[in-house]
């Protein structure tokens, strides 16, 4: 079963400094049809301005990653972390037990355009912890290249939960596949580009639940794709 989120029926705010769309329930956006799917919760599409960004915040009991499209992203916290990310660079954030951060633009001159992206863990209470790894494009090229995985999985970053995030860099009608085991879930998210999987065409910003499906074969044009394989 496939459950098709195209990129025009998500949440959309434009503030100015921040246009953004939510493919989940978010802040001031609310869809009882999209609050997450399995332990997904949130995957915001945001493009901020130069010098601009999101103060100094706090949150709690969620893992956050951030994929940087373009541009530049600046982050501090109060655990002692902080650095800029760029294309190619995957950032979990840890909130556990609670966390202060902030995530700003780190160009001046440049938007940043990046994903927001928030699992639910697999239990409340954990320390705190942050984590950033680079995965060059030649990685990601015609294969679906594993960048987060419980226990850091084949050199992937970290997450507290039982989800498996692939990224793939797809030219010129180059297909990857993926198999799921038993009682296992999907949802894929364009992010640049166009792909058709399993009879289906899908284009940047469109996203897609995938349950009951034992496998899918992704075939992309210029595109860049993110899985999730989700318990």
């Amino acid at each position: 079963m496939i459950h098709i989120r195209k990129s025009d029926e998500r949440g959309h705010f434009d503030h100015g400094w921040l246009n953004t769309y939510h493919t989940f329930s978010f802040a001031d956006y609310y869809d009882p049809e999209f609050m997450g799917f399995r332990s997904l919760r949130v995957i915001n599409e945001d493009r901020v301005a130069p010098g601009r960004g999101f103060g100094t915040h706090g949150h709690r009991d969620m893992e956050i990653v951030s994929y940087v499209l373009e541009g530049a992203l600046a982050h501090q916290d109060n655990i002692g972390q902080g650095g800029v990310i760029k294309p190619g660079d995957v950032q979990r954030m840890s909130a556990g037990t609670g966390v202060l951060h902030s995530e700003m633009n780190g160009s001046k001159e440049e938007p940043v355009h990046f994903l927001q992206i928030w699992i639910v863990p697999e239990k409340n209470g954990i320390k705190p912890s942050y984590e950033d790894k680079h995965f060059d494009d030649d990685l990601r090229r015609g294969v679906l290249r594993l960048i987060v995985a419980r226990g850091s999985q084949d050199g992937a970053v970290h997450i507290n939960q039982d989800v498996r995030i692939y990224s793939a860099l797809l030219d010129g009608g180059a297909s990857v596949t993926h198999e799921f085991d038993a009682n296992r879930h999907g949802w894929i998210q364009v992010a640049r580009g166009e792909i058709t999987f399993n009879g289906q065409k899908l284009v940047a910003g469109d996203g897609a639940a995938i349950s009951d499906e034992p496998s899918i074969t992704i075939e992309g044009k210029g595109a860049e794709v993110l899985l999730f394989d989700l318990n």
